[in-house]
């Protein structure tokens, strides 16, 4: 029996519609990524008083934690050098952010995120300008001062849930990658893992729609962003579904609460659960791990990519 599946011609420019085996190469900055090679390693910088990780660089002074006692000078100062420290530990990229998104967390406005975030990111820019930063925004306005300060990536934290499309506009009108990150307002899933391919794929052609070249597009599942604890497991077991979607995979689960609920730990005490993540996240080819714990997470990813990215034709001769 013939097949009933009627033939049909690509129009004229469409893609093939199947995801690749591997993303082609990202340029972020002066450095470009090649996806499949190895895991990249982002290190996090919280120029904020409320991280959940407790690692936020400025002290909070009164009873809500709202008010920062940082000097500006010493703040930026501190950025760099956090920044600085984490690429002598091998991270690839590092990850500013200068408003906390923890549950409950206080919201500020763009001057007081811009006053956190530039002079520092500006500093470890000077510092090293050979090294790629992304910054941690939802806000246009953020975005645009940041790469003007030196940044060469963004990390959308609304990008499924803004309308407005802003900070997307921003990255295409500057050429630079973006990280969509997934987030709902409400952990209202029928299933969790179906719809955060589907929510991912929604953003990814919202950017593209912006003006932002696919292929600078990064997407990040958002591990306990509208999210309970057993679903971010279900997404974390069926990771490699990601793949799908054709574009590199970042992963931030470091300290994340999840870890805590599992091993009944604060944040402090959680870097070997973060350890077990990054591990089995590789196994799932991801391709960027975004952690607090840069040193530990970067053996973990090599000795994750010595067993796991080993080329084919290496397995075969050390079986024959």
């Amino acid at each position: 029996m013939a097949d009933a599946t009627p033939f049909v011609s690509l129009p004229e420019g469409a893609a093939i519609g199947i995801a690749l085996e591997r993303p082609q190469p990202t340029v972020v900055g002066a450095t470009t990524f090649v996806w499949g090679a190895r895991t990249f390693v982002m290190g996090i910088v919280n120029a904020t008083p409320d991280s959940f990780s407790g690692d936020g660089l400025l002290a909070a002074a009164g009873p809500d934690g709202d008010q920062a006692t940082a000097e500006p000078g010493s703040l930026a100062e501190a950025i760099a050098a956090q920044g600085a420290a984490m690429v002598l530990e091998g991270a690839d990229l590092v990850d500013i952010g200068g408003e906390s998104t923890r549950p409950g967390h206080r919201p500020i406005d763009a001057d007081e995120e811009r006053r956190r975030v530039l002079a520092g990111l500006a500093a470890l820019h000077a510092a090293r300008p050979e090294l790629p930063i992304s910054v941690d925004t939802r806000r246009a306005e953020v975005a645009e001062a940041a790469i003007a300060a030196g940044a060469s990536m963004l990390n959308d934290v609304a990008a499924v849930t803004d309308p407005s499309d802003a900070l997307l506009r921003v990255a295409a009108a500057h050429e630079v990658p973006v990280i969509l990150m997934h987030d709902r307002a409400e952990a209202r899933y029928r299933n969790v893992v179906a719809e955060v391919l589907v929510d991912l794929q929604r953003a990814i052609d919202r950017a593209v729609a912006a003006g932002v070249a696919w292929e600078r597009c990064i997407v990040d599942p958002g591990i306990g962003f509208g999210k309970t604890a057993d679903q971010n497991l279900a997404i974390l077991h069926d990771l490699a579904v990601l793949r799908c979607l054709g574009r590199p995979v970042m992963l931030g689960m470091s300290r994340k609460s999840t870890i805590g609920r599992v091993l009944d730990l604060p944040a402090e005490e959680r870097l070997e659960g973060t350890l077990a993540t990054t591990a089995l996240a590789i196994a799932a080819g991801v391709d960027i791990v975004r952690v607090h714990d840069v040193l530990a997470n970067v053996r973990t990813a090599r000795m994750a990519d010595a067993i796991i990215r080993v080329p084919a034709r290496e397995t075969e001769s050390r079986l024959r």
